[in-house]
């Protein structure tokens, strides 16, 4: 899967990164906060998430 674009002139991650860091937190269920480092910034991925 390609990267999604992103709105300020810099690439957003890459969608197996965002896919695995949303079935890390569905799976495990831990708030987004709690979200292991190794993903990213959690706001992030709950942001992308929601849209």
């Amino acid at each position: 899967m390609p990267p999604e674009r992103g709105r300020w002139a810099q690439p957003a991650g890459d969608n197996r990164w965002f896919l695995n860091s949303m079935l890390y937190v569905l799976r495990i269920g831990c708030p987004w906060w709690d979200m292991h480092e190794r993903y990213g910034k959690w706001n992030s991925v709950y942001v992308r998430f929601r849209r």
